[in-house]
């Protein structure tokens, strides 16, 4: 009756079957890639920079601007001094214009202008890079986290078949009356031991897929995933110096940090280019035609005043102007000198920067290559340590069947399979996650 009572909670601990989606390493990388909106953000950054990478902004080009004015006046006029004593008219009048402003010289500053549009481009562009490169990165270390957990869910399952195994065996003692109920408790208080320990092993691993699944830009948290990538490793010994070597070429942190310097660079000559004259050509072209109407009183002498109506007539004007402008700023209060120096120092920040980033990123890469290798030795004595608990296992067994050990000591050597099992996952991951840091560090992990 205590069998069949203890076998009720196995439903409990198997999941529901439903359907089952494969994904690989893979698949988990280009949907994350795709969803993310850090990366979506920083890609539609660098296309408004690859935009903006453009000469129309830089003032190379001449401006041509267009214009009208249209109007109309009323006079009222009356001056009994004058011949014309009175006046009423109205004159209407339109003006098209047209203008032309070109900058011919400004120190170079148009060059650099494009050439600061070009490595802004390039900074956006890093930008993306160092995101794809840490999103990559963290879907790797989700996905693994969750094969992990997925394998020790079952080590916990062949831990509990031997559990299931061992109240067997108690209760066919039992039936022969070579077995006592404290033998019985014992086995199955392993038992229950083991089956919680299976339940929180699938909690551990339903929460690994669900950050895996966020990693993916995914909505749905609950659906059910089958990982068809295997934590294999291919155990890698990297020279130092080639490590190296790549990480001061292709780092995108400091490569980042190199495109900024470039662009303290040209902030710099940009204001040492106001000490440079600005030279500017420019013409317009005007046309106005006024017409005007209304009614004169006229008197002369002693006659009657005479009012006649204005015919009518319309008048333009025509007129153009060429003009070549040269100015230098001869004094501005020391505010020039000030920003050169203040883009000089902001400069030499910025190479410094550089230098103290790739300082430390030279440690960091020597501290990860030394855990990558210290690791390798990790899971090769750990691999040892599973061949001896295997086989001890499967003798205490038989001791255990044979009455020489006790069932206290058969519990501890399952414990100790189970810590060994564990520890070579651990490690496993372990080295799994360092290589892929040595990847990232060096600007690999896109390739």
């Amino acid at each position: 009756m205590r069998t069949l009572l203890l076998c009720s909670f196995i439903p409990l601990l198997c999941t529901c079957v439903s359907a089952q989606t494969a994904l690989s390493l893979s698949d988990a990388i280009q949907q994350g890639l795709q969803n993310n909106y850090q990366i979506r953000i920083a890609a539609n950054e660098l296309e408004v920079a690859r935009n903006n990478d453009n000469y129309a902004l830089t003032g190379k080009k001449p401006t041509i601007s267009l214009g009208i004015s249209p109007g109309i006046a009323y006079r009222n006029n009356s001056n009994p001094a004058s011949i014309v004593a009175k006046s009423s008219t109205f004159s209407y009048n339109i003006a098209p214009s047209a203008s032309l402003n070109w900058t011919l010289f400004n120190g170079g500053r148009i060059e650099m202008n494009k050439e600061r549009l070009a490595t802004l481009a390039d900074l956006s562009a890093g930008q993306l890079q160092l995101q794809v490169e840490n999103s990559i990165a963290d879907i790797i270390d989700a996905y693994y986290n969750a094969v992990v957990q997925q394998e020790q869910i079952a080590v916990f399952q062949r831990v509990l078949d031997l559990s299931r195994d061992r109240i067997d065996y108690q209760a066919v003692r039992r039936e022969f009356g070579q077995g006592g109920t404290f033998d019985e408790l014992q086995a199955n208080d392993a038992y229950l031991s083991d089956s919680t320990s299976l339940v929180l092993q699938q909690l551990n691993y339903e929460n690994a897929i669900r950050n895996l699944l966020q990693l993916m830009g995914e909505e749905d948290f609950d659906q059910s995933i089958t990982l068809t990538t295997k934590l294999e490793l291919e155990e890698q010994i990297f020279d130092p110096e080639e490590l190296d070597r790549k990480m001061l070429a292709t780092n995108s942190q400091l490569r980042t940090l190199r495109i900024n310097q470039e662009l303290a660079d040209i902030n710099t000559r940009l204001i040492e280019a106001e000490n440079k004259p600005t030279i500017a050509l420019s013409a317009g072209a005007s046309y106005d035609y006024s017409l005007a109407t209304g009614t004169q009183t006229f008197v002369f002498g002693d006659a009657p005043p005479d009012a006649r109506d204005l015919p009518g007539i319309g008048a333009t004007t025509l007129s153009g102007q060429l003009g070549l402008t040269a100015s230098y700023l001869l004094f501005d209060g020391g505010a020039r000198d000030v920003r050169a120096q203040t883009s000089k120092l902001q400069e030499l920040t910025s190479r410094l920067n550089v230098d103290a980033t790739e300082q430390q990123l030279r440690t960091l890469l020597q501290n990860t290559l030394a855990r990558y290798n210290n690791q390798r030795e990790i899971v090769a004595i750990t691999r040892r340590l599973i061949d001896n608990a295997e086989r001890n296992i499967e003798i205490s067994e038989e001791r255990f069947k044979g009455g020489t050990i006790n069932s206290f000591d058969y519990r501890q050597i399952q414990l100790a399979y189970v810590n060994a099992e564990f520890q070579l996952l651990s490690s496993l991951l372990n080295l799994q996650n360092t290589e892929t840091e040595l990847l990232r560090l060096t600007g690999q992990i896109v390739n």
